[in-house]
């Protein structure tokens, strides 16, 4: 990336701080247990962890909203939770990041709550809960979608695979017909109901599963190539750890390595990975431009514990 001075910077600071991303999909509360882990348990063979602190954070698509937030774009979140305790945490912990929230609150479920043991750093245990929404308030959701496209320059769909995108083909076809460009974090094998999207981002485990084992670099850039027309994209992202990431377009190929300096959490990165490159389309940037800032906050994010965000000085220092 050509280095800027700082009128560049200036420059571009301000068409992020006037930048609209609509962020759409499953949402969820990390929470992490810190502790200590001195002696085994005499009930099972299993460490006693006595915690000492806690920490919750905003996970899935709430941290996609959270990253384009703290770079200074205007964040809109849209997705369902549970009429509970950690929807009222997570409502409070985006607002107070500065997140436009239209959490549509369902009743019949839990909201979903990923909580994390820890101790010396080091992972011990995951505890999910997890439910899937019903149709009704789903539906609501669609049409307070189709709503906000009015006043959103870029929609993020951000799939976790919780049930909060069902209608994930309709809100394609209503944001391009809105003129919209839809970037998709997808998941799962079938990537069907995600045709017409603007860009996919698929991380390389993904792009296997759905793309198959490829032999060489070549054969690699054949099968995203015909991924993209299949699923008649505009562009395939491929971020491929420490190879970097992959932009297949209709007329070139960008293949850019990886910036990460230290490795110490790739939980949540692929939600920096989006939310910055929607925030710098939204701010007017080519998409090659867009996905080298994109990489550069990726290479930040993985140097912090957990679902974590990049800062403007972090970014543009």
């Amino acid at each position: 990336m050509t280095p800027l001075d700082a009128a560049d910077i200036a420059q571009l600071q301000q068409a992020i701080a006037g930048a609209r991303v609509l962020v759409v999909g499953d949402v969820m509360l990390d929470r992490y247990w810190f502790g200590d882990v001195e002696r085994i348990s005499p009930e099972a063979p299993v460490p006693v962890a006595r915690i000492r602190r806690s920490e919750e954070r905003a996970g899935g698509a709430a941290n996609v909203a959270r990253n384009i937030a703290a770079l200074g774009g205007q964040a809109t979140l849209l997705a369902v939770v549970g009429d509970d305790e950690p929807a009222a945490s997570l409502e409070r912990l985006l607002r107070d990041n500065g997140v436009t929230t239209y959490l549509h609150r369902d009743p019949q479920i839990a909201t979903t709550v990923k909580l994390r043991v820890l101790a010396k750093q080091q992972q011990l245990l995951r505890i999910d809960f997890e439910e899937i929404p019903s149709h009704e308030v789903l539906i609501s959701k669609l049409d307070e979608f189709r709503r906000q496209l009015a006043t959103t320059d870029v929609v993020i769909l951000s799939d976790y695979g919780k049930g909060g995108l069902k209608h994930v083909e309709a809100m394609i076809e209503a944001a391009r017909a809105a003129g919209k460009p839809v970037l998709v974090d997808p998941k799962g094998d079938d990537y069907g109901h995600y045709r017409g999207a603007t860009l996919l981002t698929p991380n390389r485990a993904e792009f296997k599963q759905v793309a198959g084992q490829w032999r060489d670099d070549a054969d690699f850039d054949q099968r995203a190539q015909a991924l993209r027309a299949q699923l008649q994209l505009d562009a395939l992202l491929v971020t491929r750890s420490e190879e970097g990431m992959s932009l297949f377009g209709a007329d070139a190929v960008h293949h850019i390595p990886t910036v990460a300096r230290e490795v110490y959490d790739v939980s949540g990165a692929g939600d920096t990975v989006i939310g910055t490159l929607g925030l710098m389309l939204a701010a007017g940037l080519p998409l090659p431009t867009a996905m080298e800032w994109s990489n550069r906050a990726a290479g930040i994010v993985v140097g912090k514990l957990g679902t974590a965000v990049v800062h403007p000085e972090e970014l543009f220092a």
